[in-house]
């Protein structure tokens, strides 16, 4: 049986892709931080698919050692991870930083996915050698297209905004991807960056305005449902079987930010989200 690993999986397109994935004929590992969403995932999904067999795992992605842990206990109990999705994301109004002193935002929407990925290595090449192949699919966001970087300040300590704050994590996170798809070239593995579209899901909650403007915009996005539909596809078509260090949107391939095809400053970003992560 194929697994799949999901991140964010308690609520918004994260259990409709844990869904489309148990539909494909996965097994699954749902990952969030609040137990009780997550087994209202699990109860949600078997009451249509009773032979799905679902792990939930209670971790705070913000925490790099919990999620460190997560993937290497995964590794030793002799794990296969045929797919890997990472979703959680966040998008905060104010800067916050973790109780292991990063930034949240980028913890979470591009550190946690980098380690994650990096702890499982072992368990995808497992997969792809008894299946064919393995892949991983991150949620990024079509607000990297038009963010700036900046690899000595990841952290926003002298720069710091929510919109940029936002863009920059994601843009990370895409030039993380298409470093991990270089290293992984030949492995079966391969690693894409989905944008799902403007979905209307619970990611921004903040008050004041930016609260009202996003809940005034929710009857003009995507469902969660229709959200899922790109990272899916990307997940399980055979149209991806090859296909690796792409960003795509609307099941297409799309050209990236230029600063993401900047072979330079995309070393100096991998160098400083290892720095951040630890060996």
């Amino acid at each position: 049986m194929r697994l799949a690993v999901v991140t964010g999986a308690a609520g918004g397109i994260g259990r409709w892709i844990a869904r489309g994935l148990a539909q494909s004929g996965y097994d699954l590992i749902l990952v969030g931080r609040t137990g009780g969403n997550l087994a209202a995932t699990r109860d949600w999904l078997l009451s249509d698919m009773p032979g799905t067999a679902i792990t939930c795992e209670t971790v705070d992605l913000s925490s790099l050692a919990q999620t460190r842990l997560l993937g290497d206990r995964l590794v030793q109990e002799g794990r296969a991870v045929d797919v890997l999705v990472n979703n959680a994301g966040i998008f905060m109004p104010r800067r916050e930083e973790t109780p292991e002193g990063h930034e949240l935002v980028l913890a979470v929407n591009h550190l946690a996915p980098f380690m994650l990925t990096r702890a499982l290595l072992p368990a995808l090449r497992r997969a792809a050698a008894a299946h064919g192949q393995a892949r991983i699919v991150n949620i990024g966001s079509s607000t990297s297209d038009r963010a700036r970087i900046y690899p000595d300040d990841l952290e926003g300590r002298r720069r710091w905004g929510l919109v940029h704050t936002y863009g920059q994590s994601k843009l990370a996170l895409l030039i993380a991807t298409r470093g991990w798809a270089e290293q992984l070239r030949g492995s079966r593995v391969t690693a894409n960056v989905v944008h799902p579209g403007a979905v209307a899901t619970g990611l921004v909650r903040a008050r004041g305005p930016i609260g009202l403007a996003w809940a005034a915009m929710a009857p003009f996005l995507l469902t969660e449902a229709q959200g899922a539909d790109s990272p899916l596809h990307v997940a399980t078509s055979p149209d991806f079987a090859g296909i690796s260090g792409a960003y795509v949107k609307k099941r297409r391939v799309m050209t990236p930010n230029r600063r993401a095809l900047d072979q330079a400053l995309a070393a100096q970003v991998w160098n400083a989200t290892e720095a951040l992560t630890g060996p």
